[in-house]
């Protein structure tokens, strides 16, 4: 029936030309209005009571899109479809509120208990000063839970942000039905923002301050006073900015003491909360800093204190500096950040904790990022934009997000623009304040990469700091995985078949994402890991991301080959590590081999997992020359056979060179340095040999003997020098062998052994023991450490020592001419030098060489072709002892052999 715009009596239905039906009719209500529109449609919405069943709902439009509380109480009809709404049955549910006024930082519970059977129930937050509603959904902040009689809603942690009216949406019998819940949540000191923070000024140019408290739009009431209020005027709380009221206390005269002044807030029922601002009076002879205009205006201020001034305009935020004890300004230290980026970074927050759907609100982040990231131009705005990319990449990751083509390049036009901007300025000091950050955009990177929609497979991109390539590869695909970028230098990704084949494949497809980010590699901090060694490195221009996505699970372990250009030095695969150095990640190798392919330039890494690679290049690395090892094991061999025969030497002369005490304890202690050396080279010869594992006991044997004997040479070494500095020092004191051949094996026995065994009793249950590559001490902890460390002292004494030595040849004699004393002398020194350095170990100096300048393979050499000749040097120099012409040279010279002769 459709009922017109008029009146009528009773007596019109008493008529006989209606049907039967009317003639009865004692009550008549209307449940439905419906106004025509221009184009001939009608809005048609329901009275009071009444509603429109979901079918009817289903099958129209709302009248209005601004907000879904109306979406279904008016809808669009078509001439001749007009429908009408029903009447309502009772709610078949009941809305409650665990806490009437939740207080910051609890827990908000909102329970539905439902009569009736229900579905797709959703619930949603109309937040206050917003016109519309945001679909609450699983997130780090909210928790559903549904039941067969009732759905719950929890929020943890709540703040200002969750304040708003809440609203329960459903289908049950027919009909939609919305249950609504007004939640307060009252203010706490941190919201309200107070200007400045404190004040110091001077009486002698005073010309009156503001203060100002300002607090967030709240759908509660709140008064606000300032006090004290002598002699000063106070403004309303008004609206100052969107979203926020201040309260603004004018001070016209100078207070005549330091005054705290408090801006109290109070709501009905609630305690108040109060702030406070010193204001301190600058008195004559206080220190004070002077007036400035560096970074803005900056007013005169007492030793001691923080100036305060505003941020500039469309910036949230705090410039502050502070006044030294001695009346100088300090650096300024300014937070002030672009309202757009605040704004941006703070709707990511909240579409985490579970306000809004990610997959209509990524999107429409992304495209703010790409055009916000020219507002960036302090570390404060960086730091906010990266905040938004690390969230957004949460979000997406943690809702399992597909992203369109169009927004994945927004965010790798956005990512390329950030890698545009000056490391110096911008990226150096916001790292400083955030050591993680950078860590944080390349692990954002990596997971937004690869979270395109399947769809959208294939797609490539090509920017000046970013380079993208996808695919979606099937079951059967029969070839590789292979792609090569056309960067500088060179990139090619390979995944081999039987990789791939290893894989679930639970889709049916598997989307492969490789990408390679510039100037990344710079932006990075200069974090290695302990398996790299303690040298320098360039920093890496390019980093290659990859990643393997099955479905909705992301792979993470398989072999991937990857060829570098352009490598030169000593090439090391790594990859990014993000859970190194707490958080802030570091470059490290494990898990990942360089190969030597046909092309000298290229460097080819085969690793087993995937993420972020690059390929690092040693400025100062040990050399890796086979000539070099050739060389070495060569040099042990004679070095070795030498011993030998030195040993069999000494068995055959003994009794012809110990002619004295003296000859006796030099020869001991050179006999001792033979078999330590024979000993320790031996070992070190046949695990260069054998190419013992690291992790093998053998290999822990090996380096703890080489420590032992190695270290014992040098303190055999130590002894012998001694003894000849005695010979110098007192020359008409005895020496008891009694006494000194003990002390001479104490020397040399056991204090090398304590050094090993402290060393291996300290590091090895730290790890910190052996390096990762090789049968030797680890450099990293400081092992390595107790080795040089002894030796260098050793060689240094053995130095002072040779000094004394040449000092003494240099003396003149009495009994011969000028001409031929000079001839002697110089005689004497090349023979002492010649004698002493070998046996004395002055050549392992060379050692330090190869330590501090890696790179240059020149010291490599030289300690290579000395060291393993120093034995040879020392058997010649016994072999011409036994020969008659050369009986008056003994240690050092013929001047020696007559201070031995005469004991």
């Amino acid at each position: 029936m459709e009922v017109l715009e008029k009146s009528w009596s009773w007596s019109f239905f008493s008529n006989s030309t209606l049907p039967q039906s009317l003639r009865y009719l004692t009550d008549l209500s209307i449940t439905t209005e419906c106004v025509e529109n221009h184009n001939g449609s009608f809005n048609c919405e329901c009275l009071p009571g009444h509603g429109w069943n979901a079918s009817t709902c289903y099958h129209h439009k709302p009248c209005r899109d601004s907000n879904f509380f109306h979406s279904y109480t008016c809808i669009i009809f078509h001439h001749p479809d007009i429908g009408y709404c029903q009447l309502l049955p009772p709610v078949p549910g009941n809305l409650s509120l665990h806490s009437a006024l939740p207080s910051p930082g609890s827990t908000l519970t909102l329970t539905v208990l439902l009569s009736h059977e229900a579905t797709h129930l959703g619930w949603y937050l109309q937040p206050v000063g917003s016109q519309t509603s945001v679909k609450l959904q699983p997130g780090t902040q909210v928790f559903l839970g549904d039941q067969k009689s009732q759905s719950v809603l929890t929020i943890a942690n709540v703040s200002r942000d969750w304040a708003g009216q809440y609203v329960c949406r459903f289908m049950s019998r027919g009909f939609q039905w919305l249950l609504h819940q007004v939640v307060e949540v009252p203010l706490q000191a941190n919201d309200v923002i107070r200007h400045p923070s404190q004040l110091s000024i001077s009486c002698n140019a005073f010309s009156g301050f503001e203060l100002r408290c300002c607090i967030p739009n709240t759908n509660r009431t709140y008064t606000a006073s300032w006090s004290p209020r002598n002699l000063s005027s106070t403004t309303a709380l008004s609206s100052r900015t969107s979203g926020t009221q201040c309260l603004t206390l004018v001070v016209p005269r100078c207070p005549e003491n330091d005054t705290k002044y408090t801006c109290k807030l109070q709501s009905p029922g609630l305690d108040p909360v109060s702030i406070s601002i010193s204001v301190s009076i600058i008195r004559d002879g206080d220190t004070t800093c002077p007036q400035d205009s560096l970074g803005g205006d900056w007013n005169v201020t007492k030793a001691g204190h923080i100036a305060q001034i505003p941020c500039p305009l469309n910036t949230v935020g705090t410039v502050e500096r502070h006044c030294g004890t001695k009346g100088t300004w300090g650096p300024i230290n300014s937070s002030c950040t672009d309202e757009r980026l605040v704004t941006m970074f703070h709707t990511a927050q909240l579409l985490l904790a579970g306000q809004g759907q990610p997959r209509k609100k990524v999107p429409k982040l992304m495209t703010q990022l790409r055009k916000h990231v020219a507002a960036v131009s302090s570390p404060s705005d960086l730091l906010a934009l990266l905040g938004t990319v690390n969230i957004l990449a949460q979000v997406v990751t943690r809702a399992r997000t597909e992203l369109p083509r169009e927004t994945l390049k927004d965010f790798l036009v956005a990512t390329n623009d950030l890698l545009e901007l000056d490391p110096n300025s911008i990226w150096a000091p916001a790292q400083a304040q955030v050591p993680s950050v950078s860590s944080a955009i390349l692990q954002a990177v990596e997971s937004l990469g690869r979270s395109l929609c399947s769809n959208d497979h294939p797609f490539s991109l090509t920017l000046s700091n970013v380079q993208l390539q996808t695919q979606l590869l099937g079951p059967k695909t029969p070839e590789d995985y292979s792609i090569s970028f056309s960067t500088h230098p060179p990139l090619r990704v390979q995944i081999p078949h039987h990789a791939l084949a290893q894989l679930d494949w639970e889709t049916g497809n598997i989307s492969i994402t490789s990408m390679v980010l510039r100037k990344l590699g710079h932006i990075l901090p200069r974090n290695f890991g302990q398996e790299l060694e303690d040298l320098l490195y360039e920093t890496p221009d390019l980093v290659l991301s990859n990643s393997i996505k099955d479905g909705n699970q992301t792979v993470t372990k398989g072999e991937i080959i990857m060829d570098f250009g352009g490598t030169r030095g000593t090439p090391t695969c790594v990859f990014w590590n993000h859970n190194l150095f707490q958080g802030a990640g570091a470059w490290s190798k494990e898990g990942c081999e360089a190969r030597v392919i046909d092309t000298s330039s290229t460097t080819r890494c085969v690793c087993l997992h995937l993420t972020s690679f690059s390929i690092l290049m040693s400025l100062h690395s040990v050399p890796d020359n086979p000539a070099l090892t050739l060389m070495t094991q060569v040099g042990l061999g004679a070095s070795i056979l030498a011993l030998l025969l030195c040993l069999g030497v000494y068995r055959v002369v003994w009794s012809a060179v110990i002619r004295n005490k003296i000859s006796y304890f030099r020869h001991v202690a050179l006999l001792n340095v033979v078999l330590c050396l024979l000993t320790a080279d031996t070992f070190f010869l046949g695990e260069s040999l054998l190419s013992l594992s690291p992790h093998s006991p053998l290999c822990l044997a090996v380096t703890f003997l080489c420590h032992f004997f190695y270290l014992a040479t040098f303190f055999w070494m130590l002894a012998q020098a001694l003894i000849l500095a005695h010979q110098l020092l007192f020359i008409f004191h005895h020496l008891s062998k009694h006494r000194v051949l003990p002390i001479m094996f104490i020397l040399g026995y056991l204090c090398p052994l304590g050094f090993a065994g402290a060393t291996l009793g300290l590091y090895l249950p730290q790890g910190q023991y052996l390096q990762k590559d090789q049968c030797w001490l680890d450099g990293k902890g400081g092992a390595r450490y107790t080795f040089v460390g002894p030796v260098i002292i050793i060689v240094g004494v053995n130095g002072l020592v040779l000094a004394m030595a040449v000092v003494k040849l240099l003396r003149p004699s009495l009994s011969e001419g000028p001409q031929t004393e000079k001839r002697q002398a110089l005689l004497g020194v090349i023979k002492a030098l010649l004698i002493l350095m070998p046996i004395f170990g002055l050549t392992w100096m060379l050692g330090l060489a190869t330590l501090m300048d890696g790179g240059n393979e020149v010291p490599h050499y030289l300690f290579t072709v000395l060291n393993t000749s120093q034995v040879r040097e020392a058997l010649h120099k016994r072999l011409c002892c036994i020969l008659p012409a050369a009986s008056t040279v003994s240690l050092a010279t013929n001047d020696m052999s007559e201070l031995e002769s005469s004991k």
